[in-house]
């Protein structure tokens, strides 16, 4: 098990900081789609802890974090806390869920990355659950708000590949004994960015090749 890649303490802190993001990104669209206050404590829970609970899961890492650690659970409480009292305006809500909801996205594609390793994993499926940890809140999100999730929907930008790539690039670093703190923010950002850019450019996966359904995208 490789546990110098990270002490202990920044490990726990990019996790506090991806549930933090990812929690606020689950608040806002419960507050978008008009739940009540119980309804965006639970977005933000889910949001902000299913995708670790998975990895945490898979991994062997029992009992999960998320029921031993009070800051992983009390995270999403104080993020759905400021979200009640201190939501932006309706009309920029959903502007907001997209960017803290690519925040978590960067964070927790090299926590999980991370973590995976250390279980000893191997690379490759290291970075698969990396991926699932990313991706895994925000699946869960959507279903709970009745929304097809962003990860299955090819009329929405790209959402696994930025994960994917963050991941990647995680590997790589942990391939080549260069995994420090500078350079897993760089790999987080690097997916963040990725994020954002296939938002505003409107980047999306292709679809099957000589696709000939009439199927067409379904109105946001």
């Amino acid at each position: 098990m490789s546990s110098d890649l990270f002490s202990p303490s920044v490990l726990h802190a990019l996790d506090v900081a991806g549930i933090f993001v990812f929690a606020i990104s689950g608040a806002l669209l419960a507050v978008r789609k008009n739940f009540d206050v119980f309804g965006i404590i639970v977005l933000a829970e889910v949001t902000a802890l299913g995708g670790g609970l998975f990895r945490d899961l898979v991994i062997g890492a029992v009992p999960p974090a998320a029921f031993t650690d009070a800051g992983y659970y009390l995270t999403p409480l104080v993020a759905a806390g400021l979200v009640f009292f201190l939501h932006p305006h309706v009309e920029r809500i959903n502007k907001a869920v997209t960017v803290f909801d690519a925040a978590g996205l960067g964070l927790f594609c090299v926590t999980g990355t991370t973590k995976a390793h250390e279980y000893g994993l191997a690379l490759a499926p290291a970075v698969a659950l990396g991926v699932a940890t990313a991706a895994g809140g925000g699946v869960l999100r959507d279903l709970l708000a009745q929304e097809v999730p962003s990860l299955l929907r090819w009329d929405r930008e790209i959402y696994a590949v930025p994960a994917t790539v963050g991941s990647a690039v995680v590997a790589l670093l942990i391939r080549f004994d260069a995994l420090t703190g500078a350079t897993s923010a760089g790999a987080a950002i690097a997916a963040f960015v990725l994020r954002l850019l296939a938002l505003r450019y409107n980047w999306r996966a292709p679809r099957a090749w000589n696709r000939r359904s009439g199927a067409t995208e379904e109105p946001a």
